[in-house]
């Protein structure tokens, strides 16, 4: 077991330093969620408590599902990915390591958004131990959800067209700048079946002690859950895969 999660690493490690620079995972991965936070924070004067968890949660869930898009995209388009496969490594540890890189690449796009809602929230966050659980936690499942999508999409060469698709409606229906409370019932059952809104709503618990409509012990459940299942298709889909 132990030999597997070292092989993780092993990936993660190359992975990182093979695409952090490329020109997707700087684009969407790092400048867009601080120049988004940043906007906000101009148009309002200021980022609210309220506001600021949801700053922190697209950009964790944008930088960590940026690097998976371009790692496993542009491995699958190379044919290069295979290779992995001749290694004695689980499927698991495969989208283990797969994750990890993701997982980096979030908590680097997530710092600048922190310094940023340090700097202009009226008031530090309310229990920082658990926002860094919760954050954490929400890079992870983040990493995994990007890496089981990037398996899933069929033509490498849409895969940015196909992650925004699926990530820019999460922006306005998961709790992240507009209120699901305000929204009409069919939009409130659409945004409970998002990640993101377990993401947003365990991480301002924590930064504010409110939440609108998941309560913190249903988020944070919820948030695991998801991570550790996201995992586990991430290795089934590797394995249907195989030709």
């Amino acid at each position: 077991m132990f030999g597997g999660i070292e092989k993780a690493f092993y990936i993660a490690k190359k992975d990182l330093k093979e695409y952090y620079m490329k020109p997707g995972t700087i684009s969407w991965g790092l400048i867009f969620p601080f120049v988004f936070s940043l906007a906000f924070m101009i148009r309002r004067g200021g980022m609210s408590v309220w506001l600021a968890p949801g700053m922190i949660s697209l950009a964790l869930f944008f930088g960590s599902t940026s690097m998976s898009a371009m790692a496993i995209v542009f491995e699958r388009r190379i044919d290069s990915f295979e290779r992995l496969l001749l290694f004695p490594i689980s499927y698991v540890c495969i989208a283990l390591g797969k994750s990890l890189s993701s997982f980096v690449l979030g908590i680097i796009a997530l710092i600048p958004v922190l310094i940023l809602a340090e700097i202009f929230t009226s008031t530090p966050p309310l229990n920082p131990l658990l926002l860094m659980v919760c954050v954490l936690l929400a890079t992870f499942t983040s990493s995994t959800f990007g890496v089981l999508l990037s398996f899933l999409i069929k033509d490498p060469s849409q895969t940015m067209t196909i992650f925004n698709i699926v990530r820019f409606p999460m922006m306005f229906l998961s709790n992240v700048i507009i209120p699901v409370n305000t929204f009409p019932q069919i939009l409130k059952i659409i945004s409970l079946l998002m990640p993101l809104t377990y993401i947003t709503e365990a991480i301002r618990y924590s930064y504010s002690g409110i939440y609108d409509i998941i309560p913190p012990y249903m988020s944070l459940s919820v948030t695991a859950i998801l991570g550790i299942l996201f995992l586990y298709l991430s290795s089934l889909v590797i394995k249907r895969n195989i030709p």
